[in-house]
């Protein structure tokens, strides 16, 4: 929600013909934020990166929760909430009757305008134990208006697993692989499929994983071509970035 008198200010200056418009959308995109005591919500983030601002609820209380949800409502018709808690839910749900809750992955999801959807970006998961990070990579694609899938339980343990699924990967313009353990299968993947391949180290295994340490740092040397890293446990990241690539390369394929 951004400051009234600032944008009243710059709109004068716009029908002054001090600024033109192109200024006048540049200096709007940039005012501010709304500031809510200890939360701070990026209002105009919409304007300046086509995407609305999503809210981490990792440690937050639920009050914050919901005051941050209430406070993108006014800006947004969508909101997406990750890392969630069932707590944090209940207050969202006391304002928002249509939120809804992936207890899994933990995210909170505010659908109040229809997503218009597009390409393909697969999520595949290593084991069943990663798919509440595959989930949050899945709903954030799909937040952000891509077409999802998602393949479970086809990690490098039993890789004969993948060959019965191989054909869901035709059409996708991006694939999402969550693993943990030794984090191995975006290394295969990657070798197999000729789109960007986004890789997501998972917090899960035993102790030499370091809490998914050992899955970044194999998916980092992966002498795999087209794969790219994020954070440990990082799906929306993995999400939001598949989604952009999508997205670019159907808008290619419409203007060509």
């Amino acid at each position: 929600m951004m400051d009234y008198e600032s944008v009243i200010e710059i709109l004068h200056l716009l029908e002054k013909g001090i600024i033109s418009a192109e200024e006048a959308a540049r200096r709007i995109s940039l005012t501010p934020f709304l500031k809510l005591d200890e939360i701070t919500i990026d209002s105009s983030r919409f304007l300046r990166k086509k995407a609305p601002e999503t809210i981490f609820c990792l440690h937050k209380t639920p009050e914050q929760v919901k005051k941050s949800f209430v406070a993108c409502s006014k800006v947004h018709s969508n909101i997406l909430g990750t890392k969630a808690n069932s707590q944090q839910f209940e207050l969202v749900k006391e304002e928002f009757s249509e939120a809804e809750f992936f207890p899994a992955s933990g995210v909170i999801r505010l659908i109040r305008r229809e997503i218009q959807k597009a390409g393909k970006v697969i999520v595949v998961t290593a084991g069943a134990s990663d798919f509440p990070v595959g989930e949050e990579a899945k709903l954030s694609a799909e937040f952000f208006g891509s077409f999802t899938e998602i393949i479970s339980d086809v990690g490098i343990a039993g890789v004969h697993r993948l060959a019965e699924v191989i054909e869901k990967f035709n059409g996708a313009n991006a694939i999402i692989c969550c693993a943990g353990m030794e984090g191995a299968l975006p290394s295969l993947i990657a070798g197999i499929f000729p789109v960007p391949v986004i890789g997501v180290p998972t917090s899960i295994g035993y102790g030499a994983s370091f809490g998914g340490v050992s899955a970044l740092l194999s998916m980092l040397n992966s002498c795999a071509e087209g794969l790219a890293v994020v954070n440990i446990d990082n799906g929306f990241g993995a999400g939001y970035l598949a989604s952009k690539i999508n997205l670019m390369v159907e808008k290619a394929k419409s203007s060509s």
